[in-house]
């Protein structure tokens, strides 16, 4: 019943959280207690505060409002944004995370660490050990942003500029 439920409500709270100016990145429905839990994780290229998450979630508290009867009983609505070890699933997670130090571990092979610079549809433009390498993103099994307290090295900011400047997807 909440994958059922949840199916019925994407769109809704889709349309909702684009109205915001916000991309849906995942939607959950459970139960709490005699509750249901509606759990919203929202996310913008620019990153999602704490502002924007109050902004969200008035958008699809009234959304949801309006479609009261498919919930059909008392519900907690929770709206979030995706936490730093959310893996980078599709295009638009690598382009948010340029510039960052990513874990990936592919299908094949050992794993590594890199600087990720252009993202494209297909694959991202990451800084391994000074050298620039293309990733297809169907060849990664899991990917997952490394935490850094510090800024990242002028030098890699700027080999990645430079190649995101003549950057072509590989066919």
């Amino acid at each position: 019943m909440p994958g059922e439920l949840a199916g019925k409500l994407e769109p809704i709270v889709a349309e909702a959280v684009a109205g915001a100016g916000f991309d849906l990145d995942a939607l959950d429905v459970g139960q709490a207690g005699r509750r249901k839990l509606v759990k919203v994780v929202v996310d913008a290229d620019d990153g999602v505060g704490l502002d924007e998450i109050a902004e969200a979630s008035r958008a699809v508290s009234a959304a949801l409002d309006k479609h009261e009867h498919l919930i059909a009983g008392a519900y907690t609505l929770e709206v979030t944004s995706p936490g730093v070890d959310r893996p980078l699933t599709g295009p638009r997670h690598w382009r948010r995370a340029k510039y960052r130090l990513v874990k990936i571990s592919p299908r094949e092979g050992a794993g590594f660490v890199g600087r990720v610079g252009h993202a494209g549809e297909e694959s991202a433009r990451v800084l391994v050990d000074g050298q620039i390498r293309a990733v297809r993103y169907r060849d990664v099994a899991r990917a997952v942003i490394e935490i850094e307290f510090k800024q990242p090295p002028t030098e890699d900011l700027k080999l990645l500029e430079e190649d995101a400047a003549g950057t072509e997807e590989p066919k």
